[in-house]
């Protein structure tokens, strides 16, 4: 049975899984994986947050909306987020 949807949150910055794979699965499956992988649990969205684990450089504004992988990419002079 294919569901054509994905549940997650944010399908594409939320999720370890292909999105390809997410459109197939039962949406059973997508919920039994933990949500750091795949989150399908709203109260835990992580879009619209900033990551920062102190004072950083960068607007804050920017830092809701940038994607957690930019975020962590930055340096962590600029931006910290504890994740080098």
């Amino acid at each position: 049975m294919s569901t054509q949807q994905s549940h997650a949150v944010d399908p594409q910055g939320q999720s370890v899984v292909p999105q390809a794979v997410q459109q197939k699965v039962p949406e059973g499956v997508e919920r039994s994986l933990p949500d750091s992988l795949h989150n399908t649990d709203p109260a835990k969205d992580e879009s619209n947050v900033s990551h920062a684990t102190g004072p950083s450089k960068v607007p804050e504004g920017i830092q809701k909306i940038a994607p957690q992988a930019l975020e962590n990419a930055l340096p962590e002079s600029i931006h910290p987020t504890n994740c080098e």
